[in-house]
């Protein structure tokens, strides 16, 4: 699976009707939320809008027709099997009627444009786990396991360490479990939080 590595926009005109897609990669469905929220233009017709996350997805058509905007929006970032993306397609009505095939064709295709000209990158499915560790031993793993591609989101020192809360792409998993107890001869865990 692909995400997009910034976000991409493209516009185009259908029957006097002005198209605009944004589309971007989100991390959660609040962060979809708030994207669809900032790239909504209240001052036009309709913002329609798509997301998927995993097995997670929405789409709304804004009072289009039901089925003419939302679905192909979705149906363009399924096409491409991309993942974590959310796409906004806000239009502006030209005075001219394009009725539900048109609709959704312009929907559709504008998504689908802007999707395809977008940079993508390869999501990676990662796990969170927490480590606790001493001092001595902190910037040896914290070293070690960026070389396994795991980031650390949070850093909390204690009297005699630290607790890090850490992504790990699922497959190094049990890699870095076996790296940090190495490495601190066993006064490091690794824990999985589920």
């Amino acid at each position: 699976m692909f995400t997009l590595q910034r976000i991409e926009t493209h516009a185009q005109e259908i029957k006097k009707s002005r198209f605009l897609a944004v589309c971007g990669p989100v991390s959660s469905e609040q962060a979809a939320r708030d994207f669809i929220a900032e790239q909504s233009d209240l001052a036009a017709s309709h913002n329609c809008w798509a997301f998927r996350i995993g097995q997670t997805y929405r789409f709304n058509d804004d009072g289009e027709p039901s089925g003419t905007a939302g679905k192909p929006i979705l149906q363009a970032i399924d096409g491409q099997s991309l993942d974590h993306i959310a796409v906004v397609v806000t239009r502006w009505f030209g005075g001219t009627l394009l009725g539900s095939g048109g609709l959704i064709r312009a929907y559709g295709g504008t998504a689908a444009i802007c999707l395809r000209a977008a940079e993508k990158i390869e999501v990676i499915e990662t796990i969170e786990a927490t480590v606790d560790c001493d001092f001595s031993d902190l910037a040896l793993i914290k070293a070690r396991l960026g070389g396994l591609g795991v980031m650390v989101s949070t850093e909390t020192f204690t009297d005699t360490g630290a607790s890090l809360t850490l992504q790990i792409p699922r497959d190094a998993a049990q890699t870095a479990a076996a790296m940090i107890l190495d490495l601190s001869r066993g006064r490091a865990v690794l824990r999985f939080d589920h």
